[in-house]
């Protein structure tokens, strides 16, 4: 066998969807080197390989399956006490690159485990404190997680409650405020400190530059700091804090600099009087903002408009599953009165809440405005296939996380094969109605694709399993038959040739010898 085919035979087996556990879990050997944490980190994987993978006794192996984000959370619970603090820390935070679209949350149990660890496993390099860090910020802890742990038995789950203080409800916040825990007191009290105006004027110089406009913008602030905001020129965190003063938000309206404006002009607090100036600023955005006043009646609501505006038709930013809670998200029909409004942003926002009813996903697929058709498309679970193929082709930042939706279209792509962007052509080559996949492509890619096509016959697919450019591809075709599997696998593992099993095509023993 020729070294220059073995690298691609484990590739292509590893992320072959037929590949039977039997087969997968050979690709664990140490021998199969670095195809084993791509196969554990980058596929699903049956239940047989995750259990396998869960006992390794390599915590590369273990630590690459608690980085996979096609493995359903709840399997890969016992990694949460790993004796490896690298694989827990990787638990906590996957750090994939690019980032995934929709950060999944962890189940409560993963989650308590990483939380009260005494310490950060038996390898000793990072600390249990640091795992907690990494898990702090990775996205993964919903917002309910903090307000159950408010009740929890375990003070010490309650002091990470106060973690999230202004998402707990006020009875919430009373009740840590005088928990029977002294540590829980104190810990909430810390944080209670950004609803006290005299205490964030007192704690504002020890806070490190990078972190005031957050201060700045969301805690109570005393009349002589926002005094010192307008000195200083600094106001812009004031226009957008709820606890900014009516007559401060007056000040910022009349602001020189059209962005704060825009600011204030979103604010679901300001009265009609200030609506109707607002609406006749010079500014078009300060105007537009204006316009939307009837619908962030809340500052929830506020919240999502916030997060759709000035983030263009190319926003890849992560998506976090929504928050359970009902008083922390906007109602049905708040969404369903976007979606049918004469302003774009307002269509923006119910594009991209994934539970919009099906009429309104089927009206709002055909929308005028593009951006419309692809928040629709990475965020709605109903988004048509066509709409999805559309936005894959035209659109290529949004094309990795397209691809992972289940209603993602896997035929009627031939027409493509001709496209002259090769990732579009790849993903033609893979049509199984294509009659003749183009394995003689250019691009390695589409090569790679066209060689994975379950269309191919037999006697083809030997002679691409013999061809470097195109060996990983056919390894990879699903129609590959599982005794072939396990016969490149021996070569690749052992060194040794094997005999073709019975049920491989006569000419795959000569492809065979060819290849190697």
């Amino acid at each position: 066998m020729s070294d220059s085919l073995r690298e691609p035979w484990l590739r292509g087996i590893a992320l072959n969807p037929a590949a039977p556990s039997d087969v997968l879990i050979r690709l664990l050997d140490p021998a199969a080197g670095e195809v084993g944490l791509l196969m554990c980190k980058d596929r699903d994987l049956p239940d047989a390989v995750i259990d396998a993978a869960l006992c390794h006794p390599q915590w590369r192996i273990r630590g690459a399956l608690a980085r996979n984000q096609h493995v359903a959370p709840s399997r890969l619970a016992p990694l949460a006490a790993d004796p490896s603090g690298l694989v827990r820390a990787r638990l906590a935070h996957p750090h994939l690159r690019p980032w995934p679209r929709w950060v999944r949350p962890l189940p409560d149990d993963i989650l308590v485990t990483l939380l009260t660890a005494r310490d950060g496993g038996e390898d000793g390099k990072v600390t249990a404190k640091e795992i907690v860090w990494e898990l702090d910020s990775s996205r993964q802890i919903p917002l309910s997680f903090f307000r159950s742990m408010a009740g929890s038995e375990d003070p010490e789950l309650r002091i990470r409650a106060t973690w999230r203080w202004e998402s707990l409800t006020p009875a919430q916040r009373a009740g840590l405020l005088d928990d029977p825990d002294p540590a829980v007191r104190e810990a909430a009290k810390d944080r209670n400190w950004e609803l006290d105006p005299e205490r964030v004027e007192a704690e504002l110089p020890s806070i490190r530059p990078g972190s005031r406009p957050y201060v700045l913008g969301r805690c109570a602030l005393s009349p002589a700091l926002v005094e010192q905001c307008f000195a200083d020129d600094t106001v812009h965190p004031l226009a957008r804090n709820p606890h900014t003063p009516a007559d401060v938000v007056a000040r910022l309206a009349q602001h020189p600099e059209a962005k704060v404006r825009e600011m204030v002009a979103a604010r679901p607090d300001l009265g009609p009087d200030l609506v109707a100036e607002l609406m006749k600023d010079p500014d078009e955005d300060v105007r537009m903002r204006a316009r939307l006043h009837p619908f962030p009646r809340t500052w929830v609501e506020y919240d999502v408009i916030d997060r759709v505006i000035g983030h263009g038709p190319g926003c890849i930013c992560p998506i976090t599953e929504p928050d359970p809670d009902p008083a922390t998200v906007p109602s049905p029909d708040w969404f369903a009165a976007c979606a049918v409004s004469g302003e774009p942003v307002l269509r923006r926002v119910a594009a991209s809440w994934p539970g919009l009813p099906a009429a309104l996903v089927g009206t709002l697929a055909q929308d005028d405005d593009e951006e419309v058709r692809i928040r629709l498309a990475c965020n709605h679970p109903l988004a048509p296939p066509r709409l999805l193929l559309d936005v894959f082709v035209t659109r290529p930042d949004h094309r990795s996380d397209l691809l992972t939706l289940p209603g993602f279209p896997r035929a009627g792509r031939t027409h493509l094969i001709g496209h002259p962007d090769p990732e579009v052509r790849a993903l033609a080559a893979a049509d199984p109605t294509l009659p003749e996949p183009p394995v003689e492509d250019a691009d390695e890619s589409v090569r790679r694709a066209a060689a994975a096509n379950p269309v191919l016959t037999p006697e083809v697919l030997e002679a691409l399993l013999a061809d470097p450019r195109t060996a990983e591809g056919a390894a990879a075709n699903a129609s590959l038959p599982v005794p072939r599997m396990h016969a490149l696998l021996d070569r690749c593992l052992n060194g040794a040739a094997t005999a073709p099993a019975p049920d491989v095509p006569v000419g795959a023993a000569s492809a065979d010898r060819a290849g190697g």
